[in-house]
């Protein structure tokens, strides 16, 4: 990306957002940056993929201000909004928690995130179920995984656990489906949230391994 469209890029300010990622920090700075920018590359506007160029000047924009932009929100949020014809901007807030964090409030988060995805082609939210020890991931397996879900999915598989996919299973557990041994979320801006009134081991687990990544970039 030359000087001009560089320039550009970091004055604009969309309008109409059709892409919005939101991605948690920690001591000013992305410890998900590379999963979470080759997520950004498997996103797509009216079905086209996202302009190399653009994912370029968000790694040198991350890369080259994030540090001094992040001064005031060290452990917040990086949002990233993309609109119709690829213009984006960035801008650093404060983190947020969750205020409903029940089985309900995390499916109804997943399914929004879901019809996300059938617009640009990867979900930043993903439902998950253990049932008998079996990890079920929400999502379509041959659909593009955030970047907080492919890390998700690789600590799980180290860990040792089956993994499936079943891309409808927020829509059921919205729908009142039960009999799961625990629920939880895996986001991008959120890490790995337990559902309140599903809580269990194995969710435990990866939020703990997610959080030590985030608090060893705290020191």
């Amino acid at each position: 990306m030359d000087t001009e469209e560089a320039q550009a890029a970091e004055n604009y300010r969309p309008e109409t957002p059709v892409v919005i990622c939101r991605w948690r920090l920690a001591g000013k700075t992305l410890p998900l940056e590379n999963r979470h920018l080759r997520a950004l590359g498997k996103r797509r506007i009216d079905g086209k993929a996202i302009s190399p160029h653009l994912i370029a000047w968000a790694k040198q924009h991350i890369e080259g201000t994030l540090q001094e932009g992040s001064a005031e929100n060290p452990d917040g949020v990086l949002l990233l909004v993309i609109d119709e014809q690829g213009r984006a901007a960035m801008a650093v807030g404060p983190y947020e928690p969750l205020e409903d964090s029940s089985l309900l409030a995390l499916a109804t988060r997943a399914c929004a995130a879901q019809r996300e995805a059938a617009k640009t082609g990867c979900a930043p939210e993903v439902l998950w179920v253990a049932d008998k020890g079996i990890l079920i991931i929400g999502k379509d397996v041959s659909a593009a995984s955030a970047g907080a879900l492919s890390l998700a999915c690789d600590i799980a598989s180290t860990l040792g656990y089956r993994m499936d996919f079943q891309e409808n299973l927020a829509a059921e557990v919205l729908a009142g489906a039960t009999g799961f041994d625990e629920v939880f979320l895996v986001s991008d801006e959120h890490g790995v949230v337990q559902a309140a009134d599903a809580k269990g081991k194995i969710g435990a687990e990866l939020a703990a391994d997610l959080e030590k990544l985030y608090e060893s970039k705290r020191r």
